[in-house]
């Protein structure tokens, strides 16, 4: 069988990173999705480097896999033209302009229901379409700072650090095609679209979980712990002879587990450490215990052992380590397109589907001729359009 969303055709107005890592899983899912870039200057993310790779930067290949690049000046009336024109026929419209942007363009939800009622309109934005902050610029820093997230990273004394991959992107673009989906299978029932508003602000608060409800509990900050956790112990990284090492203990036969495998049997009669409460409650006396053992040995060494004693645990991987490692390997996230240039795959894997094929990220406006041919257009109207600034 085909890609869930084969078929459909998504028109794709999105930049930066959650835009463009929804539109990706789409994609990934099957679906056409057509990318409108300004002519001359494209994504701004074309230019977030070096390193480049064939002219295209390492930034835009990593989210823009399996895409078609039309380019069109939005300014232009011709151009919205050709936007509503792609919309008769389309499936989903997703979009990261500053909120109130395509209403004056004239591709605002209302008016391009009007064209298409069955179109499923998406934004993506900082802080959303509505509240006091929607006119705000928004980054994926702004909004993981305000998330309260960030004020629990790092170490006590210690500044407080940023997530190296953009985890309020990463949680918009998940939300943003996780709601499109659900917006398609309630179309099946009513033969209807709908309007998604999607904030990276939004997205990343929500991922505060059980800190958040630490502070409903007990009126507290969540303290900064590094590596550690909260409420479980041991479940942190340890420093080896050669590298880092993680142990995850989450429950109180894993520990009995980590105890015997280390020859440390005299801690499960010390009544201190003998339920995951107590350890808590006496982290400030176990952990040195631990963190001076692990020094004696190197990580791989205590790995052995829990893998034999089915301790939860592992090195601390590099990229390097990642993209060698079995796992990952026979799992399809590491995939070789065309260009010879490894990228990451997608995680999504539909046993009933057939398997994705990867094409590279698309040169800019390297399909605006195509698409325009499909609609209808004749050469000379292409020339015309170039000669405007309509179309790149």
């Amino acid at each position: 069988m085909g890609l869930p969303l084969e078929g459909l055709r998504v028109i794709d107005l999105t930049k930066d990173f959650a835009g463009p890592f929804c539109t990706m899983l789409l994609s990934d899912l099957g679906a056409e999705v057509i990318k409108i870039e300004k002519p001359g200057l494209g994504d701004e993310t074309r230019a977030w480097g070096p390193p480049f790779i064939k002219g295209l930067s390492y930034y835009f290949l990593s989210l823009n896999r399996g895409k078609k690049s039309v380019t069109l000046n939005l300014k232009t009336g011709e151009a919205r033209k050709i936007v509503r024109q792609l919309v008769r026929d389309a499936d989903i419209f997703v979009e990261s302009f500053r909120p109130g942007t395509l209403l004056q363009y004239g591709l605002d939800y209302p008016r391009l229901r009007r064209i298409n009622k069955a179109l499923v309109y998406c934004s993506i934005s900082g802080f959303g379409q509505t509240g006091p902050y929607r006119n705000r610029p928004g980054y994926d820093l702004v909004a993981f700072a305000m998330s309260g997230i960030m004020s629990t990273t790092g170490e006590e004394g210690r500044p407080l650090i940023r997530v190296s991959t953009p985890v309020a992107d990463i949680a918009a673009g998940h939300y943003a095609a996780t709601a499109i989906l659900a917006s398609l299978a309630k179309r099946l029932v009513t033969g209807r679209g709908d309007c998604i508003d999607i904030s990276l602000l939004d997205s990343i608060v929500s991922w505060l979980t059980y800190n958040a409800t630490y502070y409903f509990a007990t009126g507290k900050q969540p303290p900064r712990m590094g590596s550690a956790h909260p409420n479980i112990v041991p479940y942190q990284a340890f420093k080896c002879k050669d590298t880092e090492l993680v142990i995850a203990v989450g429950n109180d036969q894993q520990w009995k587990s980590l105890c015997e495998a280390v020859g440390l049997q005299s801690l499960l009669e010390d009544r201190r450490f003998v339920t995951n409460p107590l350890r808590v409650r006496n982290r400030a006396a176990l952990i040195p215990i631990l963190s001076k053992l692990f020094r004696k040995q190197r990580a791989a060494y205590w790995h052995r052992l829990f893998l034999q004693s089915r301790v939860p645990s592992t090195p601390v991987y590099n990229i390097g380590d990642v993209v060698r490692d079995a796992q990952v390997l026979r799992r399809g996230l590491i995939v070789h397109p065309k260009s010879k240039v490894p990228q990451l795959g997608t995680p999504l894997l539909l046993l009933g589907s057939k398997t994705r094929s990867y094409s590279e990220p698309p040169k800019l406006g390297e399909h605006t001729s195509l698409i325009l041919r499909e609609l209808g257009y004749p050469e000379s109207a292409l020339k015309r359009l170039r000669a405007t600034g309509s179309i790149g």
